[in-house]
Order: C-alpha cells, then sequence, then structure tokens
C-alpha cells in the first residue's frame, strides 16, 4: 500500500492505495465521487474525465499514486452548491445531453477547452472534444452548447 494526499473537490483526502489503482477507481470506490463513470476502461471514451491540477485527463488513464500532492476537480466540484456552472447550464440549454452517460466528461472536457481558448469556432470545438464519445447525441447540440458557454463568456470558469 502506498500513502497519498490530494485534494478533491476543495477537500484534502489522505489515504493508502495499492500502487495499481487507477484515479477513478480511488475517486468512485474509495471518495464516492459517483460522477466520474467508468466508460471504457481504455481511455478511449472520456467519460471519466476530471481535472488534474486544472488540466482535464482521463482518469482511467492515471494512476492514483499519479495524483499524489495534486488537486482533482470531479463533475461533483464543478456546480457551486444548487448554481450549476455556465457550461452546466449551457448543456441544459442547448439539451446536449440524452442519457447523460458521457455528459460529466463531456462538461469537464469543454470546461478546459474553454480556459485554453474562451472564443473558440465549431471547428476548435469539434477538434478538441474528439476526444470524448457520446453515443447518443451526433455530436450538434454539445457543439452547441460549447459555443453557447464560450459565448456567455465563461472562459471556462467554473461558477
Amino acid at each position: 500500500m502506498t500513502k497519498i494526499s490530494m485534494t478533491v473537490d476543495g477537500v484534502n483526502y489522505q489515504d493508502e492505495v495499492e500502487p495499481r489503482t487507477l484515479l477513478v477507481h480511488y475517486l468512485r470506490e474509495q471518495l464516492g465521487k459517483t460522477g466520474t463513470v467508468v466508460g471504457c476502461d481504455t481511455s478511449n471514451c472520456g467519460a471519466c474525465t476530471v481535472h488534474l491540477d486544472g488540466r482535464s485527463v482521463k482518469s482511467c488513464n492515471v494512476l492514483a499514486v499519479q495524483a499524489d500532492g495534486g488537486e482533482v476537480t470531479t463533475i461533483e466540484g464543478v456546480a457551486d452548491g444548487e448554481t450549476l456552472s455556465p457550461v452546466q447550464e449551457a448543456f441544459r440549454d442547448c439539451h446536449a445531453l440524452q442519457c447523460g452517460y458521457c455528459t460529466p466528461g463531456m462538461i469537464m472536457q469543454a470546461t478546459d477547452l474553454l480556459r485554453e481558448n474562451p472564443s473558440p469556432d465549431e471547428d476548435y470545438v469539434r477538434q478538441h472534444m474528439e476526444g470524448n464519445l457520446c453515443r447518443c447525441t451526433g455530436y450538434h447540440n454539445i457543439v452547441r452548447a460549447v459555443l453557447q458557454a464560450a459565448d456567455a463568456g465563461t472562459g471556462g470558469e467554473q461558477a
């Protein structure tokens, strides 16, 4: 077992984990952060995307020990209590979800995208969201939501 310490959604955690524990399993099984979903376990779908030290990562491709000392934000940490972030509001307003399984990872990736480029065009959004897969929506409404959040001037900020 290896001791780790990290801040997750603003709370500091210290735990012991097996060195081979994936960050997604640590978040879900030890911390109860079940909004971070396991989609494929191969880093192909992006459903498990979280922010590690301010950058989006696929948490099924990161060991918990690699996040030691880091700051992790999950989908549970994006909203401010009952107040949705601007990206979450845009996803709701644009109906950028159907089954909702990919939505947490999409929101995390979109937030990072807007932090990088607060005024993207449609091609930029499509290119930077391509690592997150959705089997339901055909992406049109997801792209619209990201562009709406950009138009709202979020700059990728978490409300």
